[in-house]
């Protein structure tokens, strides 16, 4: 998560990374507040942008010196969420958030996690909820096939890889595969 590292264009609007597409965008009307890992509370009213690999919030507030210019928060360091409905007040949508190394919200050396709370004043605010839990859940499930397939590619570059000295049952010698069979040949164990 970084704390006012989001790159926007003159409009305010988030710049997408690479291969970024947005899902969701609550133009007007969203309001965090920010309780950081050392205690410090912010609170902004802006603008909230849903992205297939982030949440991104701009504040309306353009001031260079405001503390809460804008947030992006990985979709992966989202730790837990919930949906909180106060016997008074607005419902809101309240998620811990892990910061990313260097990203502004670990200054000062604290260690934690930060939490935020989100609340629309225009909208209801399920929606965004069910959105959100969609696409988190969908990258979740894309970091871990991405996770498998390093591991088995990984697996497959030891018992393939180039100067391997090990033998390998099966394999061939010192991990080289045998040649493939000729287009005249059947493969062992068949019958003709």
């Amino acid at each position: 998560m970084s704390l006012n590292w989001a790159m926007l264009d003159p409009s305010r609007n988030p710049v997408p990374l690479p291969d970024e597409h947005t899902v969701l965008t609550v133009e007007k009307g969203a309001e965090l507040s920010l309780t950081t890992p050392a205690g410090s509370k912010l609170k902004e009213v802006g603008k909230l942008v849903l992205t297939e690999q982030r949440l991104i919030f701009v504040s309306t507030n353009a001031a260079p010196d405001a503390p809460l210019q804008s947030l992006s928060v990985p979709l992966l360091h989202v730790i837990s969420t919930s949906f909180q409905q106060p016997v008074f007040g607005a419902n809101y949508f309240a998620f811990e958030i892990k910061p990313a190394s260097g990203g502004g919200l670990d200054a000062g050396g604290s260690s934690g996690n930060a939490r935020a709370e989100l609340r629309f004043s225009d909208r209801g605010i399920d929606q965004f909820i069910g959105t959100l839990e969609k696409v988190r859940e969908r990258a979740m499930y894309m970091r871990r096939e991405q996770t498998d397939l390093e591991d088995s590619l990984r697996d497959y570059i030891f018992l393939w890889g180039a100067g391997s000295s090990t033998n390998v049952p099966g394999y061939g010698v010192n991990g080289v595969p045998p040649p493939p069979p000729g287009a005249d040949e059947l493969p062992p164990s068949y019958d003709a």
